[in-house]
């Protein structure tokens, strides 16, 4: 597989008229949400504007922001200019991590094995992410959107799509449990028992700093985690977690609720237990999503399987463990 050439992304200046021919991979979205997707950088005002100033037009016609494109649609797009965010793209190291980085690319996926430390998109005081930087590597790609996310400090298969189709067929089988992530993470303890089901509901909570926080709570969403021990220690364990539902922070927080946070968890993590980690050269969150399995087609017989090895810092961590 070949990696994408890259070099510093220009400027944004004025765009001309643009026309737009839609096909039937994009047809069904809402024009809004085409102009948000085509127009990379554009504030939702801006779009907005356009759109009930009649700038923006289909088949020469005005349209409103709830509009469903069909294909054979015709889309007038005006000549805008996008705002400039100096020091908000992605820095050639990065862009080079990520190439790097690429696991598995055809006409419909991309597989990234997402580096610890990447948040997957911009915000939350971030100026871009992994989503940003590939758009960076791809400047000519017309569609390039998460099917999933990870956190910032969980690393591994993060899966993108290439065509809206792909995103629906892959959003459809994540629903129905036929999308299957495994993920590999280290525990405090001993794990005891084989594998444990965990069903406990959790809720988002936000403190006043902003920060995100997820809860066990009865009255919070449904979240079940399957955790499998693969070898196990009175220091830590080693873990195998599937899941089936992706709930926020599901797992950090299921395995704190067991008993067994994950090293290198600050937030939901054991303070102590984290030292001691350090000692062993861990200096991250021990999570890492090892494998997904999907099909590309409805009519594929087989899933296609991606696997994302462990970075050798962990692997340095589980082998002075004893764990591997």
């Amino acid at each position: 597989m070949e990696k994408p050439e890259h070099s510093s992304p220009p400027a944004k200046p004025k765009t001309g008229v643009q026309f737009v021919s839609i096909d039937a991979d994009q047809a069904g979205q809402r024009i809004d949400n085409f102009l948000l997707a085509r127009l990379k950088g554009a504030p939702k005002s801006l779009i907005y504007r356009i759109l009930r100033k009649g700038e923006v037009r289909v088949n020469k016609g005005r349209i409103k922001p709830p509009y469903k494109l069909q294909a054979g649609d015709e889309v007038r797009i005006p000549p805008i200019r996008l705002p400039e965010k100096p020091g908000h793209t992605p820095s050639l190291s990065s862009l080079d991590v990520i190439a790097e980085n690429i696991l598995y690319e055809d006409k419909r996926v991309l597989v990234l094995n997402k580096p610890s430390g990447f948040a997957v998109h911009g915000g939350s005081g971030l100026s871009y992410g992994v989503i940003e930087a590939l758009r960076a590597l791809y400047p000519d790609a017309p569609y390039l959107e998460l099917v999933h996310r990870l956190d910032r400090d969980t690393s591994g298969c993060l899966l993108i799509a290439k065509k809206r189709s792909m995103l629906r067929f892959l959003h459809e089988q994540l629903r129905e449990h036929r999308l299957h992530k495994h993920y590999t993470t280290l525990v405090k303890g001993l794990w005891q028992g084989g594998k444990q089901t965990v069903t406990a509901p959790l809720c988002k909570n936000t403190l006043r700093s902003g920060e995100r926080v997820v809860r066990v709570d009865q009255s919070g969403k449904a979240a079940v985690s399957h955790f499998r021990p693969r070898a196990t220690s009175e220091l830590a364990s080693l873990m195998e977690v599937d899941l089936e539902t992706g709930r926020t922070h599901q797992i950090r927080v299921h395995a704190a609720y067991s008993g067994h946070p994950i090293a290198g968890d600050e937030k939901y993590g054991d303070a102590d237990f984290n030292q001691t980690m350090r000692g062993y050269g861990l200096r991250r969150l021990f999570l890492h999503a090892g494998k997904i399995a999907f099909r590309l087609t409805p009519e594929a017989e087989k899933m296609t399987v991606i696997e994302a090895p462990l970075e050798p810092s962990l692997q340095n961590t589980l082998k002075q463990l004893d764990l591997i």
